[in-house]
């Protein structure tokens, strides 16, 4: 098993149920939930006029590779009918494989660690406080 950190976000319909069903559909795709962050709410980053976020980070434990839990991200998000529009718009579930153990992945579909997540706040206040060791060690990395 693989320790993998998940961001998760929604700003459309009821973001607090939204994220709830996307936590079930990952227990229910054979990912196992070792903690949740507190549900923040953040102001949208880039993209159009929307409203507010409901963000988590969760820590999970996969034996997915990365890319089979990408397409099963994909097909959550899909489920609970996320629909590609414009970039960084609203949308009902985003979730992001934020860290998986400690590879480092460049695909051109899958970047991991992810790209922005050190310049994105409702990115690192929940890792912070789920894992602080882990946020902190990013926050320090020279890349």
């Amino acid at each position: 098993m693989t320790t993998v950190y998940l961001s998760l976000g929604s700003n459309l319909g009821n973001r607090e149920l939204n994220i709830q069903k996307a936590i079930y559909h990952l227990e229910n795709s054979g990912i196992f939930i070792e903690e949740t962050s507190s549900v923040i709410e953040t102001d949208p980053v880039g993209g159009p006029p929307q409203g507010k976020f409901f963000n988590t980070v969760l820590k999970v434990e996969t034996s997915y590779s990365p890319h089979q839990l990408l397409q099963t991200i994909k097909s959550i998000e899909q489920k609970m009918g996320r629909k590609k529009t414009i970039i960084n718009g609203p949308r009902v579930i985003d979730i992001d494989i934020l860290l998986f153990d400690d590879q480092s992945i460049h695909t051109p579909e899958l970047t991991i660690p992810h790209p922005r997540m050190k310049e994105r706040d409702f990115v690192m206040r929940p890792l912070k406080e789920i894992a602080p060791r882990k946020a902190a060690e990013l926050l320090h990395a020279n890349h």
